[in-house]
């Protein structure tokens, strides 16, 4: 599937090759391969490839703004932002827990470097930049107004009630050159250009519209940063407690209602012999009824 041929120096929602990589090494530094161990092993060097790409220590490596942002593409650049931080800081978990160091073109790296690598990405993304603007929405003194994004831009229904249709929405609201109304507060918008430059305008959807896919991995990065440089052993196996038996309440005791006694009916071959020895000493015959019968 392209894993051990491609040596990849971007990660995002439609090119997933560095992620798969990272997997394998794992499963690699685990000791999971077994006799696939020669093929995993391929894996891991185009991961290390896509590691080091990222530090500028490899054979071939990212580019990068002046002011040190990977940069990949113009439209939406930071969501290879955060997933190739989000990658380097796990990966730097990986090498701590197995006792390696990354392995790059340019030497031997410490993991150590891979950590401080994605939290020099999350300090620009958040204003230590050359234009000091933080590109999460909300946060800081300097952040976009403008987002490209429809319910951002219309007024809350909270604020004026009033109906807005959706020719409306786009012509009154999402056009306007004001403001914000509604706060898209958390979001990640695309960023800057090549250069660092950034156009804080509604139309400029290339470096204002945010997306799922620059928030998701940025909360498991922020997530793993919060914890400072220690490291976590990424490579333990996953314990899954056995599950419980649950024994079943004991029920009371219902003893069965006492059912009513019920004579039978007599069967009529037992009183058949009864009606011949009549008829044999001459009584009249008699009609054979119910009654004659229980009698």
């Amino acid at each position: 599937m392209g894993g051990t041929g491609w040596g990849m120096t971007e990660f995002g929602w439609d090119v997933k090759y560095a992620g798969v990589q990272t997997l394998v090494a794992k499963f690699l530094m685990q000791g999971k391969a077994r006799h696939h161990a020669p093929v995993f092993e391929k894996y891991q060097q185009k991961a290390e490839y896509f590691m080091c790409s990222c530090l500028g220590k490899g054979a071939r490596n990212v580019q990068k703004t002046p002011g040190g942002l990977i940069f990949r593409q113009r439209w939406n650049n930071m969501q290879f932002v955060t997933s190739a931080s989000f990658l380097a800081t796990v990966y730097s978990d990986y090498l701590v827990s197995a006792g390696r160091n990354l392995n790059c073109a340019a030497g031997k790296v410490a993991p150590s470097q891979l950590l401080a690598f994605a939290k020099s990405q999350v300090d620009y993304i958040l204003g230590d930049n050359p234009r000091a603007t933080s590109y999460m929405v909300g946060y800081g003194n300097n952040y976009p107004r403008q987002v490209h994004h429809r319910g951002s831009s219309i007024v809350s229904y909270k604020v004026d009630p009033t109906f807005v249709t959706c020719r409306g929405g786009y012509a009154t609201w999402f056009s306007r050159k004001g403001s914000d109304p509604n706060l898209l507060t958390g979001a990640i918008v695309g960023g800057p250009d090549a250069y660092d430059n950034f156009a804080d305008e509604r139309d400029n959807y290339e470096q204002t519209e945010p997306a799922t896919y620059n928030n998701a991995p940025l909360l498991g990065l922020l997530a793993r940063l919060s914890g400072g440089h220690g490291g976590y052993n990424q490579l333990l196996p996953v314990v899954v407690p056995a599950p419980v038996e649950k024994k079943p309440a004991p029920q009371p005791k219902i003893s069965p209602a006492p059912q009513p006694k019920i004579t039978p009916a007599p069967q009529l071959l037992l009183l058949l012999p009864l009606y011949k020895r009549r008829r044999h000493h001459g009584f009249q015959r008699e009609k054979l009824t119910t009654d004659t019968l229980l009698f």
